[in-house]
């Protein structure tokens, strides 16, 4: 819980020290700039709000691991809520305005999380888990999208070492084995999750793990 507070505070503070210019920015996420980032983690907020308000009595069938589902094909930016992203971040036009929007829905998303029982359970893209693994699974959330933000920003802050490896654990839980040590913590998740190519020394030290790279989490 901890862990989802520090990493959504920083992902905010990030974003509210960005400026004009870093909004026309390209990103990490393919077909995405900047400003289609910040647009998504309001959508972002919006959910954990909705998820967090729908409490049921109904049985866990996920955990942060399993919440997850794992597809073949890359994101482009071209599906349609991909693409609806992108018209949605055009229209706020002034960067400010968008950064406020982040700011007043995901305050209170950050509020609604601390005030919540970890083992209240909810329900979610059809699957019931405890708020504890919902909200563990958002941290890798945070993590990969703070990564992709200032993939293209060396000067703005990265993700908390914390954040980044509790992010790769969870990944190591739905690869089902670890990545291997010689890669850093931010570089198993890039390279996980297909936001880059592996070296050739990342490629050999991943052995048979990179056969079934990337995982593309939805």
């Amino acid at each position: 819980m901890d862990v989802f507070s520090r990493s959504w505070d920083s992902l905010r503070t990030t974003v509210r020290e960005l400026s004009d210019e870093d909004f026309g920015q390209p990103s990490g996420c393919a077909g995405w700039l900047v400003r289609d980032v910040v647009c998504h983690l309001v959508l972002d907020a919006q959910d954990v709000l909705i998820t967090l308000a729908t409490p049921t009595t109904g049985a866990a069938s996920a955990d942060a691991a399993s919440y997850w589902d794992v597809v073949d094909t890359p994101p482009t930016g071209e599906a349609p809520l991909d693409a609806l992203v992108v018209r949605l971040a055009a229209a706020y036009q002034d960067p400010r305005l968008l950064i406020f929007h982040l700011d007043d829905v995901g305050a209170a998303a950050g509020r609604a999380a601390r005030r919540a029982d970890p083992d209240l359970r909810i329900a979610t893209k059809d699957r019931t888990l405890t708020v504890r693994d919902y909200l563990s699974a958002y941290v890798l959330e945070w993590t990969l999208h703070h990564l992709d933000l200032v993939a293209f920003l060396p000067d703005r802050p990265r993700p908390h070492a914390d954040a980044l490896a509790r992010s790769r654990a969870l990944l190591e839980l739905i690869a089902g084995t670890p990545f291997p040590p010689a890669l850093t913590d931010t570089d198993a998740l890039l390279v996980g999750t297909g936001r880059r190519s592996p070296t050739p020394a990342e490629r050999s030290a991943l052995g048979d793990l990179v056969t079934r790279l990337p995982l593309i989490l939805t």
